[in-house]
């Protein structure tokens, strides 16, 4: 008898919009929070939702297109008449269904639009409502957060004063007392791809809320709301730090990473500084490993160089530019900056981190630069932080003794 044939999973997709031009925030979408530019983490989250098949970055941008396709998306160019102030998400959209379908010689059965300006967008929400369309239990689906707030309208006259616009101002009844309300988070919405294309815009049929946390809703539009954004990250994101396959080479900061950040004189203004034995253990467990460690340092120091050449490690001291230095070393060596781990701690270390794919702050670290990292160890710049992260990249193997190799 004939079989019947299995069922084919919907092929969702999702796109990001994610313009060059921006007025509130110059280069936005790529605008790092927590060491990962807003249009990657837009990504992630996509890539991390279980009925996505396919992220799409829709740009006029070649800066964002190559991040997006760093962060493994796809990225479709967007034509400069649909690239202005004045484009529509749904443009942007419908422009980019009609490029997968080109390049992959299908259609999608769900289409999902997803913002870059919410940072705290996770992938079980993407996933969440993307579900809402692939199971049939809607049309169109969006995240949205509770609200018990009172909404007021005040006439633009003034003469009849203020008015509640979801409540009677004569009678507020307590927070417990009220059904609640629903806040559009702007992050994600989720289309029927045939229903979308129909009515050219994304709401429509049934629609269903997918509720989110109200602690997570945050929408970047200016300069404060970034600095919000990356302020909260340390306490909103789920903590992450790279393994051995992440990683390609490790650069170390030197003064407050492998070093208490202070300075011991003797009278005659020689300059002594504490470092931790376990921080070499780690760096000589990373280079049998086979990963390059490089040490870069503002300072032009002997100290800095004596502490490279008891490690065996290479150094470059005396850097005015280490984003620079840094940059010119991986060309040098062949190594892409995305899969380079930098561990620093002080603002002068925030070039370096733009750069890099993973950037690492000491405990100790200013506040700012622990804003700016992917990642913070546990312990301060010269109490171990080093073997910490070597530790993160090699896992038991750091405390496994190198194999004795007998007497020929």
């Amino acid at each position: 008898m004939p079989t019947t044939p299995p069922p084919t999973a919907p092929t969702v997709l999702a796109v990001i919009p994610a313009r060059g031009g921006s007025k509130g925030v110059p280069a936005k979408n790529l605008a790092p929070v927590a060491g990962v530019p807003l249009v990657a983490r837009a990504v992630r989250a996509c890539l991390g939702a279980r009925p996505v098949t396919h992220v799409v970055v829709s740009t006029d941008d070649a800066a964002i297109a190559a991040a997006a396709r760093s962060a493994g998306a796809e990225a479709v160019h967007r034509p400069a008449e649909i690239a202005g102030d004045t484009a529509t998400s749904e443009a942007a959209v419908l422009h980019a269904m009609d490029a997968f379908e080109a390049t992959h010689g299908r259609p999608a059965d769900a289409v999902l639009l997803v913002q870059c300006t919410s940072p705290f967008l996770t992938s079980a929400e993407v996933a969440e409502t993307a579900e809402r369309i692939t199971s049939g239990a809607a049309d169109t689906a969006f995240t949205a957060a509770p609200s018990h707030g009172f909404l007021w309208r005040d006439p633009q006259d003034g003469a009849t004063g203020a008015t509640g616009v979801n409540h009677d101002k004569a009678h507020r009844p307590r927070r417990q007392d009220r059904e609640p309300e629903y806040l559009e988070t702007g992050a994600v919405y989720a289309m029927d791809a045939a229903g979308f294309r129909t009515h050219g815009h994304r709401f429509f049929g049934r629609t269903a809320l997918v509720v989110t946390d109200p602690a997570r809703v945050l929408e970047i539009d200016d300069p404060h709301d970034l600095a919000r954004a990356k302020a909260l990250a340390p306490l909103l994101d789920a903590p992450v730090t790279p393994g051995f396959a992440d990683v390609d080479a490790v650069v170390l900061d030197f003064d407050g990473t492998q070093t208490d950040d202070r300075v011991h004189l003797d009278a005659e203004g020689r300059e002594f500084v504490s470092a931790h034995r376990g921080d070499g253990l780690g760096i000589a467990a990373l280079r049998r490993a086979g990963l390059p460690v490089l040490i870069l340092s503002t300072e032009q120091n002997a100290v800095v160089a004596a502490r490279a050449r008891k490690l065996r490690i290479p150094v470059l001291h005396g850097i005015d530019r280490k984003d620079r230095a840094l940059k010119e070393w991986c060309e040098a060596e062949g190594i892409d900056p995305q899969r380079v781990l930098y561990a620093g701690n002080d603002v002068n270390d925030l070039p370096c981190f733009h750069l890099v794919g993973w950037p690492v702050a000491v405990s100790s670290a200013h506040d700012s630069v622990r804003a700016a990292a992917r990642a913070v160890t546990a312990t301060p710049g010269g109490s171990g932080a080093i073997r910490e992260i070597a530790a993160w990249l090699l896992g038991p193997e750091l405390d496994t003794p190198a194999p004795r190799i007998p007497n020929s």
